[in-house]
């Protein structure tokens, strides 16, 4: 599913009321992966704590939004723009891609919970078609 023009313009604006709270985003989504998806914890048990909110989840929810920040700044080229990190869930952190979008719900979750006045079905739909090609890009070395 492609993005149009709409899209990406409705996602730029978003991300620009998100941005000042993508920390806390990412912390919140993060955690509420960890907690719904039990399994995910597999990939983090190198972590000494996995709790929501705790200092790894919080670090890693950080470095989370910053790759969506940069995925913003490269709509027209998800997957050039995101190879290097598609590379390395694939061969390196080893990833099962489903979690892709497993994450990118949750986010979804949070971010309609934080900003419920902006959060139109219009803006969903535009953020949830975002978030799958973010996934898919991800995937992109998995082939």
């Amino acid at each position: 599913m492609s993005l149009s023009a709409k899209d990406k313009s409705v996602v730029k604006s978003m991300w620009g009321k998100m941005a000042g709270k993508s920390d806390e985003i990412g912390n919140e989504a993060l955690s509420r992966m960890l907690v719904v998806y039990p399994q995910t914890k597999t990939y983090f048990s190198h972590w000494a704590d996995l709790s929501p909110g705790s200092g790894p989840v919080k670090k890693h929810g950080k470095v989370i939004m910053k790759a969506v920040g940069d995925a913003v700044g490269c709509l027209d080229d998800l997957t050039g723009g995101l190879s290097a990190l598609s590379e390395l869930h694939a061969f390196k952190l080893r990833i099962d891609p489903a979690n892709f979008k497993i994450l990118a719900h949750c986010i979804i979750v949070v971010i309609g919970a934080m900003f419920p006045g902006d959060f139109t079905p219009e803006v969903q739909l535009s953020m949830d078609k975002f978030f799958q090609n973010l996934a898919l890009a991800l995937s992109e070395k998995y082939r």
